[in-house]
């Protein structure tokens, strides 16, 4: 709160934070805490099954529907945006965020720089949150497989069966 007794202002006004949020597990819990405490408002960008296939070479474990819906019901995201296109530039003329939320793993590489560049040009900042290094859904997949052996190689298939 301000002096004022108004809620204090945060550096950014709209925030988005992309991930395929795949395995949802610590690490994307931070980036979402750490994104909402910078921003008045945060939407959380979730790739689509097939953006997630062209950035990863695998489709998420996690069908979209389910992952839209984890992530949406995080108490830090005030809203969640399907991304279907490999352009965070052409995204950004959808949601209109004054910054943008990576994990600190982007910081100083190829793809980094030219997102970087590309929203400086729309005056769009780029921020980096630490990476959790000990927890990643790459970690998690991989776990999985070795468990179970080449069964959970596909996507789980939503579940579409009533409890009784």
């Amino acid at each position: 709160m301000s002096e004022t007794g108004a809620p204090a202002r945060r550096p950014y006004r709209v925030g988005y934070a992309p991930g395929a949020y795949d395995l949802f597990h610590i690490g994307h819990l931070n980036i979402l805490r750490h994104a909402r405490s910078q921003c008045d408002y945060l939407v959380a960008g979730v790739v689509s099954d097939e953006m997630a296939e062209l950035a990863k070479g695998r489709r998420p474990m996690i069908p979209l529907v389910e992952r839209l819906e984890i992530v949406r019901s995080v108490k830090y995201v005030d809203a969640a945006f399907v991304e279907t296109v490999p352009d965070k530039v052409e995204t950004w003329k959808q949601v209109r965020f004054d910054v943008l939320f990576k994990g600190d793993d982007w910081r100083g590489t190829a793809k980094g720089d030219k997102l970087e560049a590309d929203f400086a040009a729309v005056g769009v900042d780029v921020v980096y949150f630490p990476y959790t290094v000990h927890t990643s859904s790459t970690q998690l997949r991989r776990a999985l497989d070795a468990l179970a052996g080449p069964a959970l190689t596909e996507p789980l298939a939503p579940v579409t069966a009533e409890l009784r």
